[in-house]
């Protein structure tokens, strides 16, 4: 019972955070007496691999007459783990190594008094597979240094290809997006020196998170491809991090300077609102801090999965919290619209917010939740998908502030009559009764 509550708690975890996929893993497990260590997950094709090298192995209990067939390493899909969960829970299983709906790789039976065994696993059931460590001994604490290499054999020259199937395209796909924002950066800079008259700080500073943005993709796409050709990023994983930090801090906290109307609304932040980006940015930092943890360190970590949810509860805080400031604004537009006598202008303005307050829980709800539905329903060779989606709805969303926030001379004040400062007073008035 406490296997598969590991095991599903890990699978229900992995929905939510991505981790590296086949990455070369090099792993020290130290006295743990856990019945399920979960490795690696990863899409095989027809042609795929899974080397393992094991070393320094030492149990707690060195009792000569210990059935060691009850320890060892195993592949399996999802559906063949529930399968043998349910047998479990049923009394038809003890083990999940002795179940032949999963493909043990190596058991501590034949190890023959070594303390390190080698083996490479030759899979040809083309499936997304999961790498699991099972010790079905009671009481019994593992030690092992672990190194794990999966891989797909692609091509004529059998290159290995170490990306999962369904994400080995991503490196073209993350650098042809990162070429689509320098453009996007190119763009925005000839906009603002046509406009420089009535360019604020504010636009400045989404200038900058752009470039942050092309920045990130072109590291995450070489971090890819070094992944993909050597198992190894080479670096390039510090250098995504560090630009990923940078991006979510800038991106959260241009949102939030939207929503307040800094620069171009009005050239302060109120008390309430430097407070929420008090809140956002530390969060930002903790949130940056817990993806390192999960992509460094894998589902085998004994934190792993805290540190997962800590990443969630993280992310939703922060989006909660640049609503906030759309909220306000919009609430002191509509007062000012009662006092100041200027409907036409204040309509426009409200108009304006409330397009973004609407877009803004649109792109949370799409990158939060529509993308890793996606994920969780699409065939592991279309893994790609669910990326390209994300990244679409991210474009759009860089696409529409940046047009609906541009420089202009009168943006959102243009000449008014006297009929339409009118008709916007009657709206507002409307407006006003239909709240009540």
């Amino acid at each position: 019972m406490t296997i598969s509550r590991s095991f599903v708690l890990f699978l229900f975890s992995s929905l939510f955070v991505s981790f590296a996929f086949a990455e070369i893993r090099f792993t020290k497990i130290r006295s743990d007496a856990r019945p399920i260590i979960p490795f690696d997950k990863f899409g095989f094709t027809h042609n795929g691999r899974l080397e393992l090298n094991v070393s320094q192995i030492a149990l707690s209990n060195t009792n000569p007459d210990l059935d060691l067939s009850k320890v060892g390493f195993f592949l399996c899909t999802l559906d063949a783990w529930m399968q043998v969960r349910q047998k479990m829970e049923d009394g038809e299983a003890t083990c999940a190594l002795s179940s032949n709906l999963i493909k043990v790789v190596s058991n501590f039976k034949s190890l023959n008094g070594k303390s390190s065994f080698d083996t490479v696993y030759q899979e040809t059931d083309a499936d997304q597979y999961t790498l699991v460590f099972a010790n079905c001994l009671s009481q019994v604490k593992v030690s092992m240094d672990v190194r794990s290499a999966m891989y797909n054999l692609d091509g004529k020259k059998n290159r290995r290809d170490y990306l999962s199937a369904g994400k080995t395209i991503l490196p073209r796909v993350y650098f042809l997006l990162s070429l689509v924002y320098f453009t996007l950066a190119g763009i925005w800079i000839y906009v603002l020196y046509n406009k420089r008259l009535t360019v604020f700080r504010i636009h400045f500073f989404m200038l900058a998170v752009v470039i942050l943005k092309a920045v990130n993709l072109v590291c995450e796409a070489e971090d890819k491809s070094y992944i993909k050709r050597t198992g190894s990023a080479h670096g390039w994983d510090v250098l995504f991090y560090i630009f990923s930090f940078l991006k979510g801090i800038t991106l959260f906290t241009l949102i939030v300077l939207i929503g307040t109307g800094w620069s171009f609304l009005k050239p302060y932040l109120q008390d309430k609102e430097k407070k929420v980006l008090m809140i956002v940015i530390p969060l930002q930092v903790v949130a940056n801090i817990a993806q390192v943890v999960i992509e460094e360190t894998g589902p085998f970590g004994h934190d792993w999965i805290t540190w997962k949810q800590v990443f969630l509860l993280v992310d939703v805080i922060c989006c909660c919290a640049v609503l906030f400031p759309i909220v306000w604004s919009i609430k002191n537009l509509r007062e000012a619209a009662r006092t100041d006598g200027k409907a036409a202008v204040n309509l426009m303005k409200l108009t304006l917010f409330r397009q973004y307050y609407i877009v803004v829980i649109c792109y949370i709800y799409f990158t939060r939740v529509v993308v890793y539905a996606l994920e969780t329903i699409t065939s592991y060779k279309y893994l790609w998908t669910s990326v390209v989606a994300g990244e679409l709805a991210r474009l759009a969303f860089y696409v529409f502030t940046g047009y609906k926030f541009k420089p202009e001379a009168h943006n959102p004040y243009f000449v008014i009559d006297d009929e339409e400062e009118e008709a916007a007073a009657e709206q507002l008035k409307l407006e006003d009764e239909l709240e009540l």
